[in-house]
């Protein structure tokens, strides 16, 4: 891997001796690197417009020109390029100069190929560094846009509540300084919106800091949110900083806020307040500034009741209030989203699905979901690795409902279908082809409906009423 790279790197020698440029050209090409040479530094600025140079091996003195010049037009035009300063008539304030205007090393003529040799090394070990860096930025890029997307089509749902969630979040992510406290069952996908809320808005290029206040031990947590000096208690060996410091422009995300010990809210509440928070064992006071989203599924104003919660803490963070309904009480998502967690697992495990049976729709409606979302994608993810084939049937779903469902199946008339088609019809004709009704006449979602009249080729035609 080490070669492989090292033959990517491209070297350019500016130097007015052509013997030089030719000698260096020599040397960088048999140990490995791309040589190229310029004897002017029009022909120098020639190549770096054309070619993606890693490496300028630059001459102090050229003729018409100061080498120092031209190195700090070079960092201003090209940062990422690396530059080895060399020269025949070295001075000390040369060489302070040269590191001041960017360079990475100076070397003295007549050099040693040894010379050359350790410090192309130098200079090649921090290209690595810089490539390594540059693949995980483009990493954490591409996940952030990924999430982004799919937060934005498919995870969220479709559901008339979700939609006014969403628009609520948008707002939300226009006020960097006001506290969203976001409530909800396990599961719902409260930290899924409060990223969301980060995405959206101008600071998303910035940390978002999440961290589940029932996780860490009381011991720590003081630690975990505003540092700590060094020496500060045993086990601190160097300085650290806290959430609030690192998430400085950025989003603190405080999972399970009602998990937080009552002795810590007060000064929770302080740094939320004044924005200022002091590392543990020290009394330097650090300013920051960050946007705070809490979350819970407990009832807040409940443990206020019970002196378990600071009621000034609940209304510092609860300037917006989200609140996403539990999946039970928006089926019509169950759909979307489960054909949204195939499509990622089946992919995942390369195990392509092309169907999803309608029971298997109609049957996850009609259950509890305690788990909510997260349980969905479980189920999802299980019933993928169980499919026998390219589909998935309500038999990969094992839930005690499915199971009673697929008992009454098995004892059905066989005329079923024909009187199900029937009674889809007849439902549609007392509302007077209002599908929404129609649905509710049924016991079934609108989602549900749309299948079953695919499914029986029930075509209503000019007579549907979208309302």
């Amino acid at each position: 891997m080490e070669n492989k790279y090292i033959g990517q790197i491209k070297v350019l020698t500016l130097d007015d001796e052509i013997d030089f440029t030719n000698e260096i050209s020599d040397y960088l090409q048999n140990s490995g690197f791309i040589p190229f040479a310029a004897n002017t530094p029009e022909d120098g600025y020639a190549i770096l417009s054309k070619n993606n140079i890693d490496l300028l091996i630059l001459d102090v003195r050229l003729p018409g020109t100061n080498g120092l010049d031209i190195l700090k037009n070079v960092k201003s035009l090209y940062p990422d390029i690396e530059v080895i300063m060399v020269s025949a008539h070295g001075d000390m304030d040369t060489v302070i100069d040269s590191i001041r205007l960017g360079a990475f090393d100076y070397l003295r003529k007549p050099m040693r190929y040894i010379d050359i040799q350790i410090a192309i090394k130098r200079t090649q070990k921090y290209l690595q560094m810089q490539h390594k860096l540059a693949k995980a930025e483009e990493k954490y890029s591409l996940i952030t846009s990924d999430m982004e997307s799919k937060i934005g089509r498919h995870c969220i749902g479709k559901s008339k509540q979700i939609i006014e969630i969403y628009e609520l979040a948008k707002k939300a992510s226009q006020y960097p300084d006001i506290n969203v406290l976001i409530t909800g069952e396990s599961g719902t996908g409260k930290e899924i919106f409060a990223r969301l809320i980060h995405y959206m808005s101008q600071q998303k290029g910035n940390y978002f800091g999440a961290i589940n206040c029932s996780a860490i031990s009381d011991s720590l947590i003081e630690s975990e949110f505003f540092g700590h000096k060094k020496g500060a208690f045993t086990g601190a060996i160097s300085d650290k900083k806290g959430l609030f410091e690192i998430c400085n422009d950025g989003t603190l995300f405080l999972d399970e806020i009602a998990d937080m010990p009552f002795n810590l809210q007060s000064k929770i509440l302080r740094a939320i307040e004044e924005r200022t928070i002091t590392r543990v064992g020290d009394t330097k006071q650090i300013q920051t500034k960050f946007r705070l989203i809490a979350a819970t599924n407990c009832d807040l104003h409940k443990m206020v009741e019970e002196k378990k919660f600071r009621l000034d803490l609940l209304h510092r963070l609860n300037t917006l209030h989200i609140h996403i309904p539990p999946l039970r009480e928006r089926t019509e998502d169950i759909g979307p989203l489960l054909i949204d967690f195939t499509e990622e697992f089946s992919e995942k495990i390369n195990k392509p699905i092309e169907y999803i049976a309608d029971e298997v729709f109609e049957v996850l409606e009609k259950y509890n979901f305690p788990g909510n979302i997260r349980e969905l994608r479980n189920l999802a993810e299980r019933a993928i690795i169980l499919s026998k084939g390219k589909s998935l049937e309500v038999t990969d779903f094992p839930l005690p409902t499915m199971e009673k469902r697929l008992e009454k199946r098995n004892t059905t008339d066989s005329n079923n279908k024909t009187n199900e088609a029937e009674a889809i019809r007849k439902a549609l004709e007392e509302c007077e082809y209002n599908q929404v009704i129609a649905a509710e006449i049924l016991g079934i979602s609108r989602y549900t409906l749309i299948r079953r009249m695919r499914k029986y080729k029930i075509d209503i035609g000019k007579k549907e009423i979208n309302r």
